[in-house]
Formats: structure tokens, C-alpha cells, sequence
């Protein structure tokens, strides 16, 4: 009998009246994969670091070679600290292309805005981070991109975010203002 109940010796317990020990880490204090699996629901560091890593791509792709590299010289923060080997690295590694030709190619082409250059509208923005980005399907697409814009900012001198913001397509620029 499935309403049936075994034990009844257990205590109630009250949710409200146990004491949680751990402490909340303010963002500020968080390294910035922290801020992008928290705040974007991941589950580990490493889908936060391959989730950045596309959504970088996708903006790199927005911009001139120069903007760019404006962006990286201002991303030179530890992306957490840790002594696990596969994440020892700064913030400006994911924005580089960890693709030696697509790193070279992004470097020689012209950015995908403009008239009669292929155009990166914020539907194929977002298509783009969500299928190049292997994102969990547990995880809100809009919720990432705005944890890694979120995270990104934290690094950035205002110049360079109004500079982003300029590359950025009408509603993905909209969720850069909101991150």
C-alpha cells in the first residue's frame, strides 16, 4: 500500500530551523569561472570554461582584429585559482582561439558585420554559443551568455565595455547592458 507509513518514530524537522554552516562567497570574491558556473547554472568549472570559450569566439568574430586585442590586453586575471593543470590559466587564454587556423583566420578576415559581409544577427549569436558550446540542456541559454557577459565585465575598463557594446547585435547587446 503505497500511503501506508513504516516508520513513524522519525522527527519532524522544520527546514527553517537548521543551521546551515557555509558561507556564501560574494561575487567580488569569486574568480571568474566561479561567477560563470554560478550564475549561469552550471554544473562544474569546466562547461563554465568551454561555454566562455564559445561565447568569446562568437564575439571575436563581431569585431576587428583590433578591438579585439584591446580586449584580451585588459583580460590578464587568474580564470580561478586552483592547482588542477587543465585550469591554470588567465581570462585573455579563453578569449584567445584555442584553434591555432581559426585563430589565424579570425586574425586575416574582416568581422561578420556590415553590408555584404556575412552578418551575425542575435538569433545566430545565440544558435552559435548554443550548439558550438555543447551547453547542458538544464542550462538557460540566455542565462549563460549573460553570466559569461556578467563575469567578462567584471574584467573590463568601461571603454571596452561600451566598446563591445558596440559590436554587439540589437538583442544580445541588450543582454550585455543586463549582465
Amino acid at each position: 500500500m503505497p500511503d501506508q507509513t513504516f516508520r513513524t518514530n522519525i522527527p519532524e524537522v522544520d527546514p527553517t530551523q537548521i543551521e546551515d554552516t557555509r558561507t556564501a562567497i560574494a561575487d567580488e570574491h569569486r574568480s571568474f569561472l566561479e561567477k560563470v558556473m554560478v550564475k549561469g547554472g552550471f554544473a562544474d568549472l569546466y562547461d563554465a570554461r568551454d561555454f566562455s570559450e564559445v561565447v568569446f569566439r562568437v564575439m571575436r568574430d563581431l569585431m576587428t582584429t583590433e578591438a579585439s586585442d584591446r580586449v584580451e590586453g585588459e583580460l590578464h586575471t587568474e580564470a580561478v585559482p586552483t592547482d588542477e593543470k587543465a585550469l591554470q590559466f588567465e581570462v585573455a587564454d579563453l578569449w584567445k582561439d584555442t584553434n591555432p587556423i581559426v585563430g589565424l583566420l579570425s586574425r586575416v578576415r574582416p568581422p561578420w558585420q556590415g553590408p555584404g559581409i556575412f552578418k551575425i544577427d542575435s538569433d545566430r549569436f545565440l544558435f552559435r554559443v548554443a550548439n558550438e558550446g555543447g551547453k547542458p540542456a538544464t542550462v538557460d541559454r540566455e542565462q549563460a551568455v549573460k553570466a559569461v557577459f556578467s563575469a567578462t565585465k567584471d574584467e573590463l575598463s568601461q571603454e571596452r565595455i561600451e566598446e563591445i557594446a558596440s559590436w554587439l547585435p540589437d538583442y544580445v547587446r541588450q543582454l550585455w547592458e543586463q549582465a
